[in-house]
């Protein structure tokens, strides 16, 4: 399964790139880059998605933790970028191997013209033999923009690329059933479903003061890449040539399968929206429709309407309890889908003076979840 795998994506936590905040390991990242050109070698593809911008800026501008502030945030992300794309350029260079930079933003895969045009970017440069060094672009984010973390950045690649395997470095062993510094008996999880709710609650925590994320954040960040098929390791990035015995198919770390058919491109570029412009609460009868029908949704199954949207925009749909179950590109906007809402199809027209189609949300443009 593992071993098969002909496209990876790797993602390198901070504290592993940084060595706890001490400056960038010079020494790791030579070594990434040497089990890496053996996997080039092998005619395999590697994608490199990168931590440590901010904790090499906070390093290099003396900050012992990391700042709340946006402006200073994006400060040490401008101030680390040069010393991070500088080292992984080093260190691949001497396999002969060429990188390139390239700094996402959740924009970027947002909109549907951009996501594609970042797809064809990756793909290009791999057929180029060209290894991409990936991060947010923490220099000009938002909240409003954030990918949040880059777990989560790597699962989007994953998806994005159509990744056989998301393969995710820290410096723990794996997947604990417990907090191994707090509980003594913890053992690793060696093998499960991605999604598995269990997971999430084995996972609770957050990171260090140096990384954002947590082992939460790798578990939900499988569970996403699941969704185009992928499977995802996390072991830790201290294991000599940890890539290598990952790729040969051996059993390291937590091996989190995903058991699901990957989603069409489409549907699969709505799954990855991380900030949506509204919620519709869907009645019983909608939700099933939805979920189990492969239905469109149509306005007589909406009970309320959340946010301030144009027609195009992604929304959720949820239920009562607020869990979403299927999103999608929705052909009104909030204020006309406020008075077309419970009502029959047939009455749009009456209502609104105008019809631009019978659903709400059509089930080409809509991805249950």
């Amino acid at each position: 399964m593992i071993g098969e795998a002909r496209r990876l994506v790797v993602k390198v936590g901070s504290t592993l790139v940084t060595n706890h905040g001490e400056g960038l390991d010079a020494e790791a990242i030579a070594a990434w880059a040497a089990q890496v050109a053996r996997l080039r070698a092998d005619h395999r593809e590697v994608v490199v998605v990168s931590s440590g911008a901010i904790a090499e800026g906070m390093q290099r501008l003396g900050w012992k933790r990391r700042p709340q502030s946006m402006h200073e945030l994006q400060a040490a992300a401008a101030v680390g970028q040069m010393g991070l794309a500088q080292a992984y350029e080093s260190g691949f260079r001497q396999h002969g191997l060429r990188t390139a930079q390239v700094l996402l933003t959740h924009a970027d895969l947002a909109d549907r013209q951009r996501y594609l045009n970042a797809r064809f970017t990756l793909r290009t440069l791999l057929q180029l033999g060209v290894v991409p060094i990936i991060n947010e672009n923490d220099t000009v984010v938002t909240d409003e923009i954030r990918l949040g973390d880059n777990d989560t950045l790597g699962a989007l690649v994953t998806n994005l690329i159509e990744a056989d395997v998301l393969v995710i470095l820290t410096d723990q062993n794996g997947l604990y059933t417990a907090d191994p510094r707090k509980v003594n008996d913890a053992e690793v999880v060696h093998e499960a479903r991605a999604g598995d709710p269990r997971l999430e609650q084995m996972a609770g925590g957050t990171g260090s003061a140096i990384s954002k994320g947590g082992m939460l954040t790798k578990v939900l960040a499988a569970k996403r890449a699941a969704r185009s098929g992928a499977h995802t390791v996390i072991a830790s990035g201290r294991e000599p040539d940890v890539l290598l015995m990952i790729a040969a198919g051996e059993h390291i770390g937590t091996l989190l399968r995903a058991s699901t058919s990957p989603l069409a491109a489409r549907k699969q570029w709505l799954a990855d929206h991380l900030q949506l412009a509204g919620t519709l609460e869907v009645d019983e009868g909608a939700a099933r429709a939805l979920t189990k029908g492969g239905k469109s949704l149509l306005p007589i199954g909406v009970k309320a309407v959340n946010g301030e949207f144009e027609r195009g925009a992604v929304v959720a749909c949820t239920l009562g309890n607020g869990v979403e179950i299927a999103r999608g590109l929705i052909n009104y906007s909030a204020q006309e889908t406020r008075r077309i809402a419970g009502h029959p199809s047939s009455q749009i027209e009456t209502i609104l003076g105008y019809v631009d189609g019978p659903e709400l949300i059509h089930r080409d443009n809509l991805v249950a979840l």
